[in-house]
């Protein structure tokens, strides 16, 4: 049996670390006029608040936000006004359920009447692409200063801190194509590498496992899908990775299975923590060293829905809504975000008055094998789709290594150069030679299990 790491104190972190956490991250955020250092003091606090005074907290924070949006935000304005609803009189946690659902198609629709007109210094995003539906959104300092303040502390929950070594192992192109000097720089003395998740040939692999024994991390950063398949590679190979001194990997974006984090954790010999979120719905929730998916309560509002959009006790599976209440500036609130869950109705051991997820059903994208035998994260091909404007939804399924179906939705019909440019890129990535079968669906359907899912490979990675 791992042991689990005792949270960070100030007498376990070295001195470098301490210096990088203390001193050059507060003044990296406060030059960005970011908020997330006093923040991060703030939710150290809170989290062990009891459940009462959290929700009162949520409901001073859910009335601020609600009235904003009323105020200041176009779409929501007119929404208010159109169904009777007042913020200023909303008064238990329980209001929020006479709104309506926010969801992609709805904010497609009126991503401008969804800013604030007291917004400044939006930064706009995708998503990542997994649901195969792309969306456009903003965020502010304010959002982007919460979400940092709340995976930081989370971090601390596992004895490492920023400023220990640290790999990441992802493959969004926002990451990979930002990597000017500035960020060099900043990724260099907070200790952080950064090796691309999109191809993982053998070679790669190999390259991979040489580079986490040679910096001999504290933690691990990345897709599950991902940290396993190089876990499964360094034991198919009898590469040792289980004397680094690693401390926990964290993953996310996925969904994690028992076997991933089983093989994840006895190959490199430390704990794994599971993190929930996304760009849109903030950071969601997050594993304490006890096993507790806790929610981030003081930003995050989790309301679990049945089909016909009613809200469920804990214990009931459903699909999880999320309102994120640092997102003044373009509002999320009663956010649809496609993935299925339970919450959880009795507290963590670890004392955090934080509420849990009890099971996560999230969405998960495969592997893809390459024509050569090279193995990508299904990734590399969706973000080949994400940000065309003209594709609402699609699906891929690789039938073998010489043919692979694109299935796509869109209002109109495609042009033909577009759809040339699609199986260009899908070439370059999956060979040559290999047939690129495009069609135009009017929808993608789901799978018998009812669930959806976007990359599908009828070949083994394996």
């Amino acid at each position: 049996m791992i042991q689990k790491p005792p949270e960070m104190t100030k007498k376990s972190k070295s001195l470098y670390t301490a210096w990088v956490s203390g001193l050059f991250f507060p003044l990296h955020e406060a030059l960005k006029k970011h908020t997330s250092v006093s923040l991060l003091k703030q939710m150290e606090k809170s989290q062990w608040w009891d459940q009462q005074r959290l929700q009162e907290f949520q409901l001073k924070k859910l009335r601020e936000l609600l009235v904003h949006a009323q105020m200041h935000v176009p779409y929501y304005r007119q929404l208010f006004a159109q169904t009777g609803f007042k913020a200023e009189d909303i008064q238990s946690l329980s209001d929020l359920e006479r709104l309506p659902l926010l969801n992609k198609p709805i904010i497609r629709a009126n991503t401008d009447a969804l800013k604030s007109d007291q917004a400044q210094h939006l930064a706009r995003y995708n998503t990542g692409g997994s649901s195969g539906e792309p969306l456009v959104f903003f965020i502010g300092k304010r959002r982007k200063s919460h979400d940092i303040a709340a995976k930081w502390r989370a971090t601390r929950w596992w004895g490492v801190d920023i400023g220990d070594p640290e790999i990441v192992i992802w493959g969004s192109p926002i990451e990979l194509g930002t990597q000017d000097r500035l960020r060099n720089l900043r990724d260099k003395i907070q200790r952080t590498k950064l090796l691309p998740a999109f191809e993982m040939s053998e070679q790669k692999l190999d390259g991979f496992l040489a580079e986490i024994r040679a910096m001999r991390p504290k933690m691990l950063f990345g897709y599950p899908s991902a940290l396993s398949h190089i876990a499964r590679h360094a034991k198919a190979k009898a590469i040792r990775m289980d004397d680094l001194g690693l401390q926990v990997a964290f993953v996310t974006s996925e969904r994690l299975y028992d076997d991933q984090r089983q093989q994840i954790s006895e190959v490199f010999n430390c704990p794994v923590a599971n993190g929930y979120g996304g760009r849109d719905a903030g950071f969601i929730a997050h594993e304490c060293p006890h096993g507790g998916m806790h929610i981030t309560a003081e930003d995050i509002i989790v309301e679990i829905i049945d089909t016909q959009g009613r809200v469920l006790p804990p214990g009931e599976l459903g699909e999880i809504v999320v309102t994120h209440l640092a997102t003044h500036d373009f509002p999320f609130i009663r956010y649809q975000t496609g993935d299925m869950g339970i919450l959880h109705d009795k507290p963590c051991r670890c004392g955090r008055g934080l509420p849990l997820i009890r099971e996560l059903q999230g969405r998960s994208t495969d592997f893809v094998v390459a024509q050569d035998g090279t193995v990508m994260h299904g990734l590399a091909l969706i973000y080949i789709l994400r940000d065309l404007p003209q594709i609402e939804a699609f699906k891929i399924v690789q039938e073998s290594l010489d043919e692979t179906q694109v299935f796509l939705v869109s209002k109109t019909s495609l042009e033909s150069s577009l759809l040339d440019n699609v199986e260009k890129a899908f070439k370059a990535r999956l060979g040559e030679t290999v047939t690129i079968n495009i069609q135009q669906a009017s929808e993608i359907p789901a799978e018998k299990s009812g669930k959806f899912r976007y990359v599908v490979s009828k070949v083994s990675s394996r």
